[in-house]
């Protein structure tokens, strides 16, 4: 489970995903489609990095995984639905079985960049399906100064809002600028984590994407559905 490309990783220590002991019943083998989002626009931005660090474990893993450049992405309400940018993030979005959110901290909270590309994920369903609900999803977040947790606890609420399976671990890196040389992470516990959170990501999609609709199966939706149909059959 060993990469050229990763020289932090020690060797045999990645486990591979053990698809017999996670998938649900009917599942395919295909590998789990991870989307790596980052919120910053910077020629040296440490959030994608980090991103592109976590894209290397989940790969290793056997994950396909893409990336949302998100320059050239309009606020919301300043665009139609149909922008280019607009409709790459929707389509990539409607393609992942799971993602993985990666923002600077700016002011004490995720960037504007990373709240946009948050805010043009629709929670209603495109085409019948919903966009993010049953996906999972994991945090990262890093920072020029000392260790916070201001960012990712935000974007866990987001992720809870759109209906998301969000995993318990995620990353923090202190000093970002300290963590890299030459475009790589430097080895440290900061980088062990982003193999964990990768990981945990890559386990838990394998273990839900067959079983999401069960799982995001709600009593109240039922109940709606339900009253539809009888108020349809009675008129």
């Amino acid at each position: 489970m060993t990469d050229l490309d990763m020289p932090n990783l020690v060797p045999d220590a990645l486990q591979p995903l053990d698809f017999a002991a996670l998938a649900g019943l009917g599942d395919d083998g295909h590998a789990p489609r991870i989307l790596l989002l980052y919120g910053s626009l910077r020629d040296v931005s440490y959030s994608r990095r980090c991103a592109e660090e976590g894209a290397r474990v989940l790969n290793a893993l056997g994950c396909e995984t893409r990336f949302f450049d998100p320059s050239g992405l309009p606020l919301p309400g300043d665009a139609e639905e149909t922008h280019p940018k607009v409709a790459e993030l929707r389509e990539l979005v409607m393609w992942c079985e799971g993602m993985v959110w990666s923002s600077p901290e700016r002011h004490g909270a995720m960037t504007g960049i990373m709240k946009t590309i948050i805010d043009w994920i629709p929670l209603s369903p495109i085409g019948g399906i919903r966009p993010t609900q049953g996906k999972t999803l994991a945090l990262m977040q890093v920072s020029g100064g000392s260790q916070s947790f201001n960012t990712v606890n935000q974007m866990r609420i987001l992720g809870r809002w759109m209906r998301l399976i969000t995993i318990p671990n995620q990353s923090s890196v202190p000093m970002a600028w300290k963590q890299f040389e030459d475009g790589r992470m430097k080895p440290s516990s900061l980088y062990n984590r982003i193999v964990d959170v990768m990981e945990e990501l890559a386990r838990f999609t394998v273990m839900t994407r067959g079983r999401s609709a069960m799982l995001t199966d709600r009593y109240s939706e039922r109940v709606e559905t339900l009253e539809d149909v009888h108020k349809r059959v009675s008129s």
